[in-house]
């Protein structure tokens, strides 16, 4: 069998739901022999701190077995800059937006809105803090010490993820770890990516390194549940969406009998 090269891209906000099919696709290509590296073509704002964690961890295992590189699209923030650092190089668009390497946990309170529209919540809670995060009354200065001593966890785990993986001292990063972005092109001056270029430079980059040729590229991705595909037309096209439906998922299961668990 030839070789081939995959292609698995990812667009959206990052949470657990939208991350674990791709962790285990990720997975799964570990062991894929005719594949022999993968473009990580991702364009986020970023998500939750432990999918993002998950995200980097499964493309960093992936790139110890076969090279992967990452193409950053629109945006690769947050915790799609984190998910991209797993990766052997990162490639970025000279306007592309990357970084904002820090961490938020907002708290909205409404207990004064709650009152306005005449509305009484009675929390009942055993535990003195319990309330605390429910975003139904404001933090205490105690509860807020706590939640930021949390943040700074986990913070300081991102500027040394990204220390580690760029391989630069922590004090060279914090100055870059304040959570702002920077342009590509800027990006590549602060050493955070490794070039300029769209997804086909970074396929060509796979290419090289790999001696498969780019024609040789196949796309992956999760498949999509049968019944979303199903009614995801409208009634009059039903006709065509069940053939299609019935064929999408015919090759939903060959691609899980060739990159599936």
């Amino acid at each position: 069998m030839r070789p081939l090269l995959a292609h698995l891209q990812f667009r959206g906000t990052i949470r657990e739901r939208s991350v674990e099919p791709y962790v285990r696709i990720l997975k799964a290509l570990q062991t894929k022999r005719r594949v022999r590296g993968v473009l990580l073509d991702i364009s986020s704002g970023g998500g939750a701190d432990i999918p993002s964690q998950d995200f980097y961890l499964a493309v960093k295992r992936l790139n110890a077995t076969k090279p992967v590189v990452a193409s950053i699209g629109s945006v690769g923030a947050s915790g799609a800059y984190m998910a991209a650092l797993g990766a052997r190089k990162i490639y970025a668009y000279p306007e592309s937006v990357v970084g904002s390497i820090g961490v938020v946990a907002p708290h909205v309170a409404v207990r004064e809105l709650l009152d306005k529209l005449g509305i009484h919540l009675e929390l009942l809670h055993e535990g003195r803090h319990k309330d605390a995060y429910q975003g139904f009354r404001d933090l205490t200065d105690e509860e807020r010490t706590k939640l930021q001593a949390v943040i700074a966890d986990s913070y300081r785990g991102f500027v040394e993820t990204v220390a580690r993986e760029r391989h630069r001292p922590i004090e060279q990063i914090l100055p870059l770890a304040t959570g702002e972005f920077w342009s590509g092109r800027r990006a590549l001056e602060l050493g955070l990516i490794d070039a300029l270029g769209d997804r086909e430079a970074a396929l060509q980059e796979l290419a090289q390194s790999t001696g498969v040729p780019v024609q040789r590229t196949v796309r992956v991705a999760p498949p999509r549940p049968f019944m979303e595909r199903f009614f995801s037309g409208g009634s009059s096209l039903l006709g065509n969406r069940l053939r299609e439906g019935i064929q999408e998922a015919v090759e939903d299961l060959a691609f899980n009998s060739l990159y599936g668990r």
